[in-house]
């Protein structure tokens, strides 16, 4: 008998992902299709991410607010679990009134070394200042200056709320945490999904806030987040996913360019990347992806895109999915974000 003797891991995953397709891929294109579809794929999903934590009070604290220029800038800290906190830069322009009619962005960064500080341009060092120019990263404070009240939060192992610069010396604390939890069955991914949950709670108790007008945006994990969080949060009005939507099978199982703050177990079996941004419809999406990307290449984010295009045809809102393919790298292009918001929020 002849046998394909084979001893490589890597192998063996491309192996298995070929001609692979998930079990909730949407083949669908008329409006029913769309609806069965969702209401299966939301509940699955739902189902693999696991319990979300219990709801606690947010004991929500402005711990400092000072002018910056055109812009307040406030340090604001709130609880998201009995034993967890959340701390976040919150902006809004100078003249904002506090009458309950504006809109606001949750603003989620991304996989990079300082957490929150970049997105909200915060420029305590020359490697802030590097990091917000190679990723046209701080859109907190961009947005903010365009008129929204934006938060941007630390997602969990991130900046404030990372156990030293290098906790687990050669390894990723992502994956670490990942692994820690996954022994009891909770994955970080959902307790940053919770922690965006609890964002959008806060935002609801601002006076200036109208709880109507929230949107959310972020850049390669930020994408993660803000494709994650809007799929099952209905309170996301319209979501910004920046460099973000690209098939699984190219960047996790090829390239593993992703951490374990991304996944939950079991996701790829159902799903595909497009078919949780698609989840978001018939909600306003726009869809941000770099030609000269070298994180998430070009073709596999206009595959991606194609995916959502796919989804949102069905449902009959085609003219609500809308996509900024800029001649840049893995950034903020910026150049339909504020348009976007301002015609959805």
């Amino acid at each position: 008998m002849t046998t394909r003797r084979n001893f490589s891991m890597q192998a063996y995953w491309e192996h298995v992902v070929q001609d692979f397709e998930p079990r909730l891929r949407f083949k669908g294109s008329a409006p029913a299709d769309w609806q069965a579809w969702r209401a299966e794929a939301l509940l699955k999903l739902l189902e693999l991410l696991g319990d979300f934590p219990p709801r606690v009070p947010l004991n929500a604290e402005v711990e400092s607010s000072v002018v910056d220029g055109d812009l307040i800038r406030e340090r604001v800290v709130f609880d998201s679990e009995d034993f967890m906190s959340v701390p976040c830069q919150v902006l809004r322009p100078v003249r904002m009134k506090a009458d309950g009619s504006h809109a606001a962005i949750v603003c989620s960064h991304g996989h990079g070394p300082y957490g929150k500080d970049p997105v909200a341009g915060v420029r305590s060092s020359s490697q802030h200042e590097a990091n917000i120019t190679q990723n046209n990263y701080d859109y907190g404070s961009q947005m903010a200056r365009a008129g929204f009240l934006t938060i941007c939060p630390d997602l969990r192992v991130f900046g404030e709320r990372r156990d030293g610069l290098d906790p687990f010396p050669g390894r990723d604390p992502c994956n670490v945490n990942f692994v820690k939890g996954a022994l009891l069955g909770i994955y970080t991914l959902t307790l940053n999904i919770w922690d965006m949950k609890c964002c959008v709670d806060y935002l609801e108790t601002r006076p200036e806030v109208n709880p109507r007008r929230i949107g959310m945006m972020g850049l390669s994990q930020g994408g993660t987040m803000t494709t994650f969080t809007a799929a099952v949060e209905p309170r996301i009005k319209a979501a910004d996913i920046i460099c973000y939507v690209n098939p699984w099978d190219g960047f996790g199982i090829r390239r593993a360019n992703f951490c374990g703050s991304q996944i939950v177990p079991g996701v790829h079996r159902y799903f595909d990347t497009d078919d949780i941004a698609g989840l978001i419809a018939p909600r306003p999406l726009l869809l941000e992806m770099g030609i000269y990307d070298n994180c998430f290449f070009i073709q596999d984010t206009l595959a991606g895109y194609a995916g959502v295009k796919r989804i949102y045809e069905a449902a009959g809102v085609a003219d609500r999915l809308w996509a900024d393919i800029f001649p840049g790298p893995h950034a903020f292009a910026g150049n339909k974000a504020f348009e976007f918001f301002k015609t959805y929020l």
